[in-house]
């Protein structure tokens, strides 16, 4: 069954077929073709994946990014980075970067990370004089620095599939997080050295500064609070995630007291708009990955390396080209569904913990964002930057260059993954 829908599954996506439709197509046309396991039973797959408990914990996550996001707070925190960022060389590039850590760590999402801060940030940096192509580029590559810093959807989507604890991963992504931002920051400053882009002059006094980081510090604390939560069991993730959107209405109504009924309303549609997508997703990754354990594919897959590679360095370099590969036409969330429960055996068979096997996931499919020919976020911030495809792709070798020595670094340097 396994073949049969791997080729159904391919000719739906060179038909252009919604991920989560194919995934549910193609697992009931290898049913049918069994012959012997009624189609009813990825029916079942599908509606189980509704009923999970912990699921909940993704339209709550993102409900408190809509919120957090959605008015004053969201100002006050690109003013901040902006602000901070100016006197560097390459200041107005640099502000994307930390910027994306700032919203991320609210958001969860790389690709509503793109969109939110590529549509104010993009327009400002080609008014100081960077190349469109260059802004889309640094927009692109930067937002996926959101996947690693808590909360991460895609770390929830792999705890789901892998049985690693959330907060492991959470807090096991802190630091490649710190590491990519780094890098990416120097990047900034080499290109805006190397190309003699001016420095901004000038900027806000320290005292307005410091009020400035004053009026923004509750949107930092959060990802914080949510990391000591579950850290020390305090609440599970979907009970930090109904905390999440509880503390996000009281900033939104006592703090900055900018929430309107209006406001709260458009917000929960997108938040249930995001989830409903990704759900989809989920869903059709059940009955799929149902097709594949009744198969036992995913066991025969690792005896099948373990018997013929006896090197875990080359297994795991095996490892991270498939991801690349699959990560390019697939978006994160079908990748890890789908990639997961193949993964994780084979990741016990050779002694590569699990947490460090997330985190190698989502830094790679991270990756396949912004590579063509089908990046997410390398599509959106080039559309925002009104920037040819190829130029921008030309401009973020440098952020590639960094992400992929970063993803070796974590794939063989199992301290990097410290939790």
């Amino acid at each position: 069954m396994t073949i049969v829908m791997i080729i159904a599954f391919c000719i739906l996506m060179v038909m252009a077929v919604p991920v989560g439709y194919a995934l549910i197509i193609s697992a009931g046309v290898a049913v049918l073709f069994n012959g012997y396991v009624p189609l009813s039973a990825v029916a079942q797959q599908v509606y189980d994946q509704t009923q999970s408990f912990p699921m909940l914990a993704l339209p709550f996550f993102m409900l408190a990014g809509t919120l957090m996001l959605g008015g004053e707070l969201g100002r006050q925190l690109l003013e901040l980075a902006s602000t901070a960022m100016q006197r560097w060389r390459g200041g107005p590039l640099s502000t994307t970067v930390i910027s994306s850590v700032v919203f991320g760590g609210v958001s969860g999402s790389a690709v509503a990370n793109a969109s939110a801060l590529g549509s104010v940030l993009i327009p400002w940096q080609k008014k100081q004089g960077y190349p469109p192509a260059l802004c889309a580029a640094n927009n692109a590559t930067s937002s996926v620095i959101d996947v690693l810093i808590p909360p991460s959807i895609p770390m929830i989507l792999y705890s789901l599939v892998s049985g690693v604890s959330v907060g492991d991963l959470f807090l096991a992504g802190i630091l490649p997080g710190l590491i990519m931002t780094a890098s990416f920051i120097f990047v900034c400053w080499i290109i805006s050295v190397r190309r003699q882009y001016r420095t901004q002059k000038g900027g806000m006094h320290k005292r307005d500064l410091a009020k400035l980081a004053l009026n923004s510090l509750p949107a930092i604390l959060l990802p914080i609070l949510i990391i000591l939560f579950l850290r020390f069991g305090v609440a599970t993730p979907t009970e930090v995630a109904v905390l999440s959107v509880v503390y996000s209405l009281f900033l939104s109504l006592l703090f900055y007291r900018d929430l309107t009924w209006k406001r709260f309303c458009d917000n929960v549609v997108e938040a249930g708009v995001g989830t409903g997508v990704v759900m989809l997703v989920i869903m059709g990754s059940a009955s799929v990955g149902w097709v594949l354990t009744f198969d036992q594919a995913p066991q025969q897959m690792a005896e099948w390396v373990a018997t013929n590679i006896s090197s875990p360095i080359v297994i795991i370099l095996m490892m991270n080209i498939i991801m690349l590969i699959v990560g390019m036409p697939l978006d994160m969330p079908p990748a890890i569904l789908l990639l997961g429960p193949i993964f994780v055996p084979l990741a016990d068979a050779i002694g590569l913990d699990r947490v460090q096997l997330g985190l190698m996931m989502v830094i790679n499919l991270g990756i396949g964002l912004y590579t063509p020919p089908i990046g997410t976020t390398l599509f959106i911030s080039s559309s925002i930057a009104k920037a040819p495809l190829g130029e921008t792709t030309r401009e973020l070798l440098p952020f590639f260059t960094m992400a992929m020595l970063l993803l070796l670094a974590v794939s063989f340097i199992p301290d990097l993954t410290i939790y």
